[in-house]
């Protein structure tokens, strides 16, 4: 099964799309994990540039809106549709809002199964804070009912929303494992989606708790005659990342922290 390690356009988007390419390409990854261009124009040139640097993509949905469930529903079917443009590995998506009726979001998972099927592509549900997938238990009773439903594990919004490690949810946690067909690779704690940074003695805890999550995923997918796994290093920037209090400034380098992750997961999970 090929590891397919992808780089975040998130806290690159200073970068003309052909430098940013550029750049993931010379450091090592595999691809990219990012959002299409809504304007025609810049989208044919993102994937010009994306063929012509040989990157794989997973193509992410976030900007779904819609005052009703009606509403919500057509956003989505056409921001999948933009992300299928790209021809992607699979896409990834912020499905809902957390404060959606357990109908509406159903609705929404039918949605994306209906996109998924007539499309044949993969379409996971990301574990997000704010999304239908926000906590291990609202996201279990979804699982129940819709045995269908895939996910990107994005364990970092679990650990922070239930303030702890997962601990009085191991049944939740197998079952998510066995959904998830992308993994958002970034190391959560008990008080929020992001420590600081995963090479810093102190956070070693968190990031042996990740590593172990992330690498039941490798296996279980592995074991299950997968073509290949795709992990994006996703530590992101201010807010998640922290800052310093005299100036507001990071307290280290994002693209350092997400090269870390890189290399970290390619001898971890190989």
């Amino acid at each position: 099964m090929n590891l397919l390690i992808l780089c975040p356009q998130w806290g690159q988007e200073h970068l003309p799309v052909e430098d940013f390419f550029l750049r993931v390409k010379e450091a090592g990854y595999d691809g990219v994990d990012t959002w299409m261009p809504e304007e025609p124009n810049e989208r044919k040139n993102f994937i010009r540039l994306l063929e012509q640097y040989d990157l794989k993509i997973v193509s992410h949905q976030h900007q779904a809106k819609g005052d009703t469930i009606n509403d919500f529903c057509r956003s989505l079917e056409y921001y999948l549709n933009l992300c299928l443009e790209c021809n992607p590995l699979l896409i990834n998506t912020h499905s809902g809002r957390d404060y959606f009726s357990l109908e509406d979001q159903l609705r929404v998972i039918d949605t994306v199964e209906e996109f998924s099927i007539k499309n044949r592509i993969t379409v996971a549900h990301e574990t997000h804070r704010g999304r239908i997938g926000f906590s291990p238990y609202n996201t279990w009773e979804l699982f129940q009912r819709r045995p269908e439903m895939k996910i990107t594990a994005d364990f970092s919004h679990w650990t922070c929303v239930t303030e702890s490690y997962l601990e009085n949810c191991a049944e939740i946690v197998e079952e998510a494992i066995k959904r998830t067909r992308h993994i958002h690779a970034r190391v959560g704690y008990t008080q929020g989606p992001q420590i600081p940074d995963p090479r810093l003695i102190e956070w070693q805890e968190p990031v042996g708790f990740f590593l172990a999550l992330w690498r039941r995923i490798y296996e279980y997918r592995k074991l299950n005659n997968a073509g290949f796994l795709t992990v994006t290093t996703e530590f992101g920037p201010p807010p998640y990342m922290w800052t310093r209090t005299e100036d507001n400034s990071p307290v280290t380098s994002q693209w350092e922290i997400n090269l870390y992750v890189k290399d970290l997961l390619r001898k971890a999970l190989k």
